[in-house]
């Protein structure tokens, strides 16, 4: 019996377990994989704390300090988890394992565009976040691909720093706002390229250039670059518990106590509705879930503590 199971070992899933077992609650990690999508970017230079830091080092680091603390950790995907009285069934593909209190932090999965050469080349000039990279990109030739907001956004952010900015997109039309597509329309080093999808990605240690075939002729050109931005959306894999929380889009409904609308159950995270995907935020909500899954244990409801209370008395 586990006082805490955490699902998922990104940032927010770590960063939870950090605070369930430094309350003293025996805590289980159950995760696919380490790090989620943080520990495939080459450098992080918005994390507190760090100037600059590989996502491979912050994440050991992380998972360093977890351990010291006692948590247990299974590498195993969850697929199910059921209610049982007080406590909850967590069925992975091998075990099964009883908690008082679950924290769900599995994040979220960007879409790929599953092209020859795509695996090869993430973090080696392919991303998924314009955010988080787009500032080793100065004065580079770069690629957005996508139609929607998020593609838009990350080009208008990197025609401020890159050279030249190709913007790759299937079809002739946008589905972002029209003002983004006018804003980037009066940039001089951005150019569209519509109609048009990759193919194949070309290079050898790092990403040099891409193969684009329009859909329509289907002829193909090789265009030299330095990196692409892959912004066609992500997705969030909550098939296995959209009958337990309440979702929207596929990403779960929390409150401002990371609470989902079913008691004992928590989320942080990319997972969650929460707006900002950034690595800071995850961590954040991890401790405040982690913190109001020892409150709930414990039948403490939310109240504001220590010298904040003490200076509005």
């Amino acid at each position: 019996m586990y006082d805490v199971i955490v699902v998922g070992a990104g940032p927010a899933g770590l960063t939870a377990s950090i605070y369930t077992s430094r309350r003293g609650l025996k805590t289980l990690m159950v995760t696919k994989n380490l790090g989620g999508e943080t520990i495939n970017i080459e450098h992080i230079e918005n994390y507190p704390g760090f100037k600059r830091i590989e996502g491979f080092k912050l994440i050991q680091a992380m998972e360093e300090q977890v351990k010291s603390f006692g948590v247990e950790i299974v590498y195993d995907e969850v697929v199910k988890i059921v209610p049982k009285g007080k406590t909850f069934i967590v069925k992975t593909t091998e075990q099964k394992y009883e908690g008082k209190a679950i924290i769900l932090a599995f994040g979220k999965t960007p879409r790929s565009l599953n092209v020859s050469g795509e695996s090869k080349f993430v973090g080696k000039g392919i991303s998924y976040c314009a955010t988080c990279d787009a500032p080793f990109f100065k004065d580079k030739i770069v690629a957005t691909v996508g139609g929607g907001n998020a593609a838009l956004d990350a080009a208008i952010l990197l025609s401020q720093i890159a050279k030249k900015i190709y913007i790759i997109h299937r079809r002739d039309e946008f589905r972002g706002f029209e003002s983004f597509v006018d804003e980037l329309k009066k940039k001089k080093n951005v150019e569209f390229v519509l109609n048009s999808v990759i193919v194949e990605f070309h290079g050898d240690k790092i990403l040099k250039s891409v193969t684009l075939e329009d859909v329509n002729t289907k002829k193909e050109k090789e265009l030299g670059i330095d990196g692409v931005f892959v912004e066609v959306g992500s997705e969030v894999k909550t098939d296995f518990i959209k009958d337990l929380v309440k979702l929207e889009d596929t990403h779960i409904m929390i409150n401002n106590n990371c609470e989902t609308n079913h008691p004992g159950i928590f989320a942080a995270g990319d997972v969650t509705n929460t707006l900002f995907k950034q690595i800071v935020v995850a961590a954040g909500e991890g401790a405040k879930a982690g913190l109001n899954a020892y409150n709930y244990l414990h039948g403490v409801k939310g109240e504001i503590t220590g010298d904040w209370k003490k200076m509005n008395k």
